[in-house]
């Protein structure tokens, strides 16, 4: 039973019965209700800001263990990629000296994946960068990998060639030593005999009486054997493979034809003073992929350490060369 509330008249000083209308009792139910709308509203709004829900709370932790593996994916990719630069340092540095193949560029091991649309279906999420740099990286591992294993493929390859290969490289020298009349003029910057100046003389001459035999220096294949190219007068050329060419120039007597299988120490020619040249002596070169390099770091086979120290001495003197 609701109470009966009373109002005091203070002009004739008596209680009166306070009656309340329908309309005062509907605006107070409305302001209740508002009332406790807002407070409901705050109360929610408090609660979701700084309050987690028992979701949201499984979701943080999700969030944490996924940041935690994260970190550790982070880790082992640093890992892989430290090891496989060591594989890579290794495969450069080692096995490709030991088969003297040329190392592989950095701007091949290391190239990238051309433009972003490769990665565009990651680029809706949340964490979208982080989800793009990693894949980046998981990317360039695995072509690195790639790049590796093709390259220890083909040291598998050169290992199994390893025999023949020691048989084709030019390991001794196209002259015995006991028929050598003088010294040898070598490889480098010496005066031209004709032209009295400095020149660069890309091989070796070999000085010794005409007649004296000539022999190749790894086993090949002849791929020239004439006097086309003047200045070299008669002369051979041997391709040896494995990217290795011998070329022997100024014989007198050209014992060999093109397309003849050679061995290591068999007679190609007889030392003579064809071309260009200004005595007896035979012009050696060793030409490795195309280049013609010093050919005193290819006698191992036939000197000691003494008598390769000499030879180098005797072939570095700046002196003049014979053709």
């Amino acid at each position: 039973m609701s109470k009966v509330k009373y109002k005091f008249n203070t002009k004739s000083l008596t209680y009166e019965k306070l009656e309340i209308t329908f309309k005062q009792r509907f605006f107070k139910f409305i302001s209740y209700i508002a009332t406790g709308t807002v407070f409901a509203a705050l109360t929610i709004v408090i609660a979701f800001t700084y309050v987690d829900s028992p979701k949201e709370k499984i979701q943080k932790r999700e969030i944490d263990n996924l940041r935690l593996q994260y970190d550790l994916l982070q880790r082992k990719m640093g890992q892989v990629s430290s090891i496989l630069q060591q594989m890579q340092e290794r495969d450069d540095n080692i096995y490709r000296v030991v088969f003297e193949a040329e190392p592989i560029p950095d701007n091949v091991r290391k190239a990238g994946f051309g433009g972003v649309d490769r990665y565009q279906e990651l680029m809706q999420y949340e964490n979208s960068d982080l989800i793009v740099e990693t894949t980046q990286k998981l990317d360039q591992l695995t072509k690195q990998l790639y790049i590796q294993s093709k390259s220890f493929d083909q040291i598998m390859n050169m290992a199994k060639n390893k025999a023949k290969l020691l048989t084709c490289i030019p390991a001794i020298q196209p002259v015995s030593n006991k028929d050598l009349k003088y010294p040898p003029s070598g490889y480098g910057y010496r005066t031209d005999p004709i032209y009295k100046t400095s020149e660069f003389h890309p091989g070796i001459d070999f000085i010794a009486n005409t007649g004296t035999k000539i022999f190749a220096t790894g086993d090949g294949i002849v791929e020239v054997a004439d006097d086309v190219m003047q200045g070299y007068g008669n002369h051979v050329v041997i391709n040896h493979g494995f990217g290795y060419e011998t070329l022997y120039g100024h014989m007198s007597i050209i014992k060999v034809s093109v397309g003849q299988k050679v061995k290591r120490g068999e007679l190609i020619g007889l030392v003579g003073s064809t071309g260009r040249s200004t005595g007896p002596h035979v012009h050696y070169e060793v030409i490795r992929n195309g280049e013609k390099v010093n050919p005193i770091n290819y006698f191992f086979n036939d000197l000691n350490p003494a008598e390769y120290q000499r030879l180098t001495e005797q072939a570095s003197r700046a002196s003049q060369s014979f053709d």
